[in-house]
């Protein structure tokens, strides 16, 4: 049997707090995931966010989930998945749930935090306990928040984690780098620096440009000279003064 997406919502709406997908036919992680995804992109992170209609303890206690997670960031390169979930209770009335799934521990924060203290909307996030510290989950309190509204609130959270990568001027940026891939910059800047020192022994000095010449650092490319009020004043008065000195003499 092929699941379409009115399966979903009828599954969705269905007044028993038991009926979940596993109901239907079994389905893999990533054919869960994948039913009603969508997918931001930045400066090269990929943020996933898939609508699971299904309990989050329920899809958390799924056999091997955590691999099957991992497995589908890498293949479809992904830097994290947010999985919002969705279902019933007893008395009919919807339950929303978060789950933020990302090995890298920044943007795992940058996302949490952003969703954490978002005044528009206010999500009302209560944190679940997780054991998996790749994995944070949450018990959505504000169940009129969809994932339309959630979308730019995940933007804001990719621009605070650049935000937070920027190297502060005057620092080496070898923080985030691991001790290879330092010690392959080394290597490069090095071999660099040699090829450099060995153009300049081989190659003869071109001779001087002539000062004449509309050339870069010649006096003539730079334009006029700059010359303040109290510059031309104190020329002017010097200019006077060696006048009234020449005429002196010749009065006597």
């Amino acid at each position: 049997m092929r699941l379409t997406s009115m399966h979903y919502i009828r599954l969705a709406v269905s007044p028993s707090s038991l009926l979940t997908i596993t109901s239907y036919p079994r389905l893999t992680t990533e054919q869960m995931l994948r039913k009603d995804q969508k997918t931001i992109y930045r400066q090269g992170t990929k943020v996933a966010i898939s609508a699971v209609y299904m309990d989050l303890e329920a899809f958390l206690q799924r056999s091997n989930l955590l691999t099957e997670l991992s497995a589908f960031c890498q293949a479809h390169s992904y830097d994290a998945l947010v999985a919002m979930t969705i279902f019933f209770n007893a008395h009919n009335e919807p339950v929303r749930q978060l789950a933020i799934f990302c090995p890298h521990v920044a943007l795992r924060m940058s996302i949490c935090g952003v969703l954490e203290q978002s005044h528009s909307p206010a999500l009302k996030l209560t944190s679940l306990p997780s054991t998996h510290p790749n994995l944070q989950a949450y018990l959505q309190g504000n169940t009129q928040a969809s994932r339309k509204k959630l979308l730019p609130l995940l933007q804001e959270a990719l621009s605070a984690y650049f935000d937070s990568m920027k190297i502060p001027s005057g620092q080496p940026e070898t923080a985030h780098l691991s001790r290879e891939q330092v010690d392959k910059e080394l290597d490069r800047a090095g071999s660099t620096l040699i090829s450099g020192l060995s153009q300049d022994e081989e190659d003869p000095p071109l001779p001087p440009t002539p000062m004449n010449s509309l050339v870069d650092e010649c006096p003539l490319d730079q334009g006029l000279p700059k010359l303040s009020a109290e510059a031309v004043f104190e020329k002017c008065s010097q200019i006077s003064l060696s006048q009234s000195t020449n005429a002196s003499p010749s009065n006597k």
